[in-house]
């Protein structure tokens, strides 16, 4: 179908009608044909105020890997890192930007979508892979945080030694919260009864962040300190100092542990299956108020990545961890105050996780099926299994973060975005040699980069067996 453009003599190409529509600013509408099913997200009157989108997607972004920002700054050094961050920001913003300009060119608001309209049947299914990929990892570091500070907390409440009793072992635990409390919440038919979660995470997090930069004024340089896990931890006979002999923070530097940090600091900024629902929520959406959103909540979770990680490295320097709640006292009520805040947002988190993957294996594997409890019920238990196990085999939060962050991260934040850019947007409109489709290319390209690099680094570290140096 044709479709005449006012400002122009010929006809285009509803797409590429579609396209400048979406470049003066306004969604096209397309209502579906009789008969057909309407395209999901396509038609829905948004009601969210720009400063709601903005909680509700830096809600979105704000997850675990801020735990291990500090470790990443540790091996890159303070200027390094925030140049680092700074630029994995504008890369994210800028993936986001391809995300809306497709999403406006065909009128709809779902990744799944948008892959299955790129790249056919195949694309919808690669899409829901990374996505599942993607969640599973961040199930899986939520629950891994359970699993390290949950027996520190009820140790601590009980005055006992986190060894002692069998109520007291992490992958005992994980598994009875699991079953408990994530569980009856994934059972939840509709996720918006989960939505009262997102503000007490955000909350959550910004008393972690203002806990750590409070810790650093009273501790100063806390590797010396006795009460820090670093010299618990030490053999009798090695330096109090463990790896740090000195407090001086290095500027820049680089090691092998270097290629973790990256795919950490990926990681962090992944919210890309989140954009497209939140801008169909939005009220009088465009592509520049709903850029706009995002490029405020991303400036505001860089400016508290930053300040954790700085505040986190300037009180342990290299000797902190890849989860930096084990660097400071089990004693300390403040620690305990946030380590009870960091539990209760991760767990209440992990439902809202959960819901994607089964909504995604569901379009995948009964598309066309009716609601089933049992079906809804099966999934949640499987999935749920499944991320226990992956948690209680895999020793380290960093190996999560590290695979996960090196794989849908690079995925959902550059490859998939320039895919759709490249295939959705009509060459009547942007040819393949223009410069905007020549920056998405390169994009594209970088993001199959960062992958090959940051897993080959990592293998290699597995096979010469330095994947747990520095006690990580």
């Amino acid at each position: 179908m044709e479709l005449q453009d006012p400002k122009m003599n010929g006809a285009l190409p509803a797409d590429a009608l579609g396209y400048r529509q979406e470049r003066e600013g306004f969604l096209p509408s397309h209502p579906p044909a009789p008969g057909r099913k309407p395209v999901e997200f396509m038609d829905f009157e948004g009601k969210t105020s720009f400063g709601m989108s903005v909680f509700n997607l830096s809600n979105a972004i704000m997850g675990s890997g801020i735990l291990g920002l500090a470790y990443a700054m540790a091996h890159t050094g303070v200027l390094f890192f925030l140049a680092l961050l700074l630029c994995i920001a504008l890369l994210s913003s800028y993936s986001i930007h391809l995300l809306l300009t497709c999403a406006g060119v065909v009128g709809i608001r779902a990744y799944e979508q948008l892959g299955q309209r790129a790249l056919g049947p195949a694309g919808k299914v690669v899409v829901a892979a990374v996505i599942c990929l993607h969640n599973v990892g961040a199930m899986s570091s939520y629950l891994f945080i359970i699993k390290s500070e949950l027996p520190l907390v009820i140790g601590t409440f009980l005055d006992m030694d986190p060894e002692g009793g069998w109520f007291l072992k992490g992958n005992l635990l994980i598994i009875i919260v699991s079953v408990l409390i994530i569980l009856p919440l994934a059972l939840m038919r509709h996720l918006g009864y989960l939505g009262y979660t997102s503000g007490l995470s955000l909350t959550c997090m910004l008393f972690f962040l203002i806990s750590v930069i409070y810790k650093k004024f009273q501790l100063g340089c806390a590797v010396g300190l006795n009460e820090t896990a670093v010299e618990s931890k030490s053999p009798p006979g090695l330096p109090i100092q463990g790896l740090n002999r000195s407090c001086e923070a290095q500027m820049f530097t680089v090691d092998s542990q270097m290629f973790y940090t990256v795919p950490i600091m990926a990681f962090a900024f992944v919210c890309h299956p989140e954009v497209l629902p939140i801008y169909t929520e939005l009220c009088r959406p465009s592509k520049h108020r709903m850029q706009a959103v995002a490029n405020v909540s991303i400036g505001a979770m860089f400016c508290m990545y930053g300040l954790t990680a700085t505040f986190g490295y300037l009180t342990f320097y290299n000797s902190v961890e890849a989860e930096m709640l084990h660097m400071y006292s089990q004693q300390d009520l403040l620690i305990l105050c946030v380590r009870l805040a960091v539990l209760l947002a991760v767990t209440l988190t992990v439902p809202v996780v959960l819901f994607p993957i089964r909504r995604a294996l569901q379009q995948l594997l009964f598309p066309s099926r009716d609601f089933s409890w049992p079906r809804h019920v099966a999934i949640a238990l499987i999935l749920l299994v499944l991320v226990n196990v992956l948690v209680i085999c895999v020793p380290t939060i960093r190996d999560i973060f590290g695979v996960i962050g090196s794989t849908s991260a690079p995925s959902l934040i550059f490859i998939l975005p320039s895919i759709f850019y490249l295939r959705i947007v009509p060459s009547e409109v942007e040819p393949l040699c223009s410069w905007p489709k020549i920056q998405a290319l390169c994009f594209g390209l970088l993001g199959v980069l960062f992958m090959a690099i940051s897993l080959g680094f990592m293998f290699a570290n597995w096979a010469t067996g330095q994947s747990h140096v520095s006690g990580h």
